[in-house]
């Protein structure tokens, strides 16, 4: 018996200030349908997840001179991203548990604070292990920041749009990387390699104080508010683990097919994320200008993919958008990986709709995994299936590191592949909740 739970009719506090009529229409017009209100957690949560990015891409952007630096193989920086991921876990079910129960908003400032003091510290470390342990720490407050944001926002937007303004928030991580790849390009091309990379982990805490200021004005969703307040289940892992019976359906198939899904899609990405600037640099000979020249059509790619996708998650429903850039995913990682060394224009070239279909996969995931959970958990579920997803994911990229000491980089790159072929069998045990509307 299937125990998947039927959409939950809820509403939210999605309307503008009283007076005010919403923009229904035009590519844009989810951004005043958010009301006032809306607009402030919008911008914070946009804010919040540009800096997690940016501080995130401070480690593979400066692992060529890490590794050099310390002297590590592969395996050891690969360990950097896992062990990243692996802690970020467990500060996003926290995180999310957390959000459930003193709100949206609290849980976001502290997982601000969080990952900007832990990135700074990173540059500081004397040592390989402290750096590990650094940035471990620092993945304790990025685990939380997508997943409580995305929250946030959805409970404001409007089942129509949902969509597209979660898409919208996604591409806020596109803009983060682009950031790290121009100071990434700055930086080392006027510091040598021993102090640059130092340079590029106290970068990691200066926007922060922008998004603090932000976040003074930004509230929870009233209506979401008081129908989580009222549920005694608030923060529970024990409900999104509960199987369903007879009388009323249960959230465990659920909890286990989000957590596949979440784990093929950041398995493949994260591979992608982190080996590609050492691909570039170490396998196909480019510059530290060069390299930051490909990664801008990589990254041009995955802004628009973000935007795009949230836009077909609207049109197609939330399952097709995934199922559809699953697999042009996986072709593009294939090709990628096998272009010919004296190819270098195609592999430029390649670049942009590789970070299009790697990028647009995600769009989807705020809006699904917010009308996958009821109010009283949502944070609970969310937090924690993107997050083991992201831990699980997380031994993608040690896998290629360990592989690229034998296949070379490039050949070891396949393996996120399987990512998305995952990811897409996830999908047979989810529903489609295009239209649920939340409280």
């Amino acid at each position: 018996m299937s125990t998947t739970p039927p959409p939950q009719a809820v509403t939210s506090d999605t309307h503008p200030a009283r007076g005010e009529r919403p923009a229904e229409g035009g590519a844009f017009g989810w951004l005043p349908a958010l009301g006032p209100r809306g607009r402030r957690a919008f911008a914070g949560a946009f804010g919040g997840y540009a800096l997690d990015s940016y501080d995130y891409f401070t480690l593979p952007l400066s692992m060529v001179a890490l590794a050099a630096h310390f002297g590590l193989d592969s395996g050891q920086t690969g360990l950097f991203t896992t062990v990243t991921l692996v802690v970020s876990a467990l500060g996003g079910a926290a995180a999310g548990v957390f959000a459930d129960r003193v709100g949206r908003v609290r849980a976001l400032m502290i997982t601000v604070i969080t990952y900007a003091v832990f990135t700074v510290a990173c540059g500081f470390a004397p040592d390989y292990e402290t750096l590990l342990v650094f940035r471990a720490l620092q993945g304790l407050g990025f685990g939380g920041e997508w997943a409580v944001g995305a929250i946030l926002v959805a409970e404001y937007a409007s089942a129509r749009h949902r969509g597209r303004t979660l898409g919208a928030v996604q591409s806020a991580w596109a803009v983060g990387w682009a950031l790290a790849a121009i100071v990434y390009t700055l930086v080392f091309s006027f510091v040598g390699d021993d102090l640059a990379w130092r340079v590029m982990f106290w970068t990691g805490a200066l926007p922060a104080l922008l998004v603090v200021w932000l976040r003074r004005r930004v509230h929870d969703a009233p209506q979401a508010t008081a129908a989580r307040e009222q549920s005694a289940a608030r923060g529970s892992f024990t409900a999104i683990f509960r199987p369903g019976t007879a009388e009323a359906p249960g959230l465990l198939r659920t909890t286990v097919f989000a957590g596949l899904l979440s784990t093929g899609v950041q398995g493949g990405y994260y591979t992608l994320a982190t080996w590609i600037p050492t691909y570039l640099k170490s396998e196909r000979g480019l510059s530290v200008v060069g390299t930051g020249g490909y990664l801008a059509f990589l990254i041009s790619g995955a802004f628009l993919g973000y935007l795009t996708g949230g836009h077909l998650t609207d049109r197609l429903g939330r399952r097709r958008n995934i199922w559809l850039f699953a697999l042009l995913s996986a072709v593009c990682v294939l090709a990628y990986a096998h272009i010919p060394g004296s190819a270098d224009t195609l592999l430029l070239v390649l670049g942009f709709p590789l970070g299009f279909c790697m990028s647009a996969i995600f769009s989807g995931f705020g809006s699904y995994l917010s009308e996958l959970y009821p109010t009283a958990v949502r944070g609970t579920g969310q937090g924690f299936t993107y997050n083991a997803g992201r831990a699980v994911g997380a031994v993608f990229p040690t896998l290629v590191g360990f592989l690229a000491d034998s296949w070379g980089v490039g050949g070891a790159l396949v393996f996120g592949a399987a990512g998305y072929a995952l990811a897409a069998l996830a999908l047979l045990g989810l529903p489609e909740t295009r239209g649920k509307e939340l409280a």
